[in-house]
């Protein structure tokens, strides 16, 4: 692939910019961004090439479509409108049912694979871009079967090159599962920051008195809000759903320690130890 477009040159894209220019020094990293201070970091950091626009599309061999979600709605069919046969267009958004039903029914469907790459850190901006962000991490890909296998095999071949693993759902089981293992740490995260910033008014005791769990934490409460109000109001059933399940954990932890049942509070927490038998499986 000689031509690549990536749409929204932040963390995610760019990141991905850094990873192909690595792959393949002969492709020319096409910048699309309504932020024009983004282009200008993005060329200065040589994560771009060059600034590019719509019309440009027409050459693209590659589209990394990696903008908020909601944007994302209103953008992907306008891309796959400009976009030719030959080229491959895929998202890297965390919610994909609405995504996939957008262009159901577009000509171009084809064209689209929807994904997921679960990478990423709290930080945004081209500055937050690094090499090697996508290395073993899991790519979730959605509805497979509406795009062309031969473009399939491009964009599959990348993301082999890039070191991720890859894994198959449907657009429905994606959002609900993701609700739990993404979304609602991301919602804890902001909410505890909130309850410690709301008790502790004093900002000099919060760094004083803030251990490596507290930062650990609460790290994802510094993400960008326009990034995730999105994709909690396009995922709102399955995160609603979730919310109500870890408020009644939170209720129930809470009620064994009213009881002074802290034998019960041992065991929950034992119990629950196993998320790390879990989690090493994965690594």
């Amino acid at each position: 692939m000689k031509d690549i477009f990536v749409i929204g040159v932040g963390l995610i894209g760019g990141s991905f910019a850094l990873d192909i220019k690595k792959q393949n020094s002969e492709c020319t990293i096409f910048g699309i961004d309504n932020n024009e201070g983004h282009l200008e970091e993005a060329i200065e950091l040589g994560i771009i090439d060059k600034k590019a626009n719509f019309e440009n599309l027409h050459k693209a061999d590659l589209v990394i479509l990696a903008i908020p979600v909601d944007a994302a709605l209103e953008v992907l069919p306008e891309v796959l409108d400009s976009v030719s046969d030959e080229a491959i267009v895929f998202d890297a958004g965390s919610t994909k049912e609405d995504i996939c039903l957008k262009v159901k029914n577009h000509p171009k469907r084809r064209n689209f694979l929807a994904a997921h790459p679960i990478a990423g850190t709290e930080f945004s901006g081209p500055r937050a871009a690094s090499e090697g962000l996508y290395k073993n991490k899991t790519n979730i890909i959605c509805e497979v079967e509406e795009t062309a296998f031969k473009l399939q095999e491009k964009a599959l071949k990348l993301f082999s090159d890039l070191g991720m693993r890859i894994r198959y759902m449907n657009p429905k089981a994606h959002d609900k599962h993701i609700a739990y293992v993404s979304h609602l740490s991301h919602i804890s995260s902001f909410m505890l920051g909130k309850t410690v910033i709301e008790k502790e008014k004093n900002e000099r005791d919060i760094f004083d008195m803030a251990g490596s769990g507290f930062e650990s934490t609460v790290r994802l409460a510094k993400s960008s809000p326009a990034m995730w109000t999105p994709i909690f109001e396009q995922n709102k059933t399955n995160v609603i759903e979730t919310l109500d399940e870890y408020i009644n954990n939170l209720k129930h932890f809470k009620h064994l320690m009213e009881d002074g049942d802290f034998e019960a509070v041992y065991n929950e927490m034992e119990t629950t130890n196993h998320i790390k038998d879990i989690l090493n499986g994965i690594q």
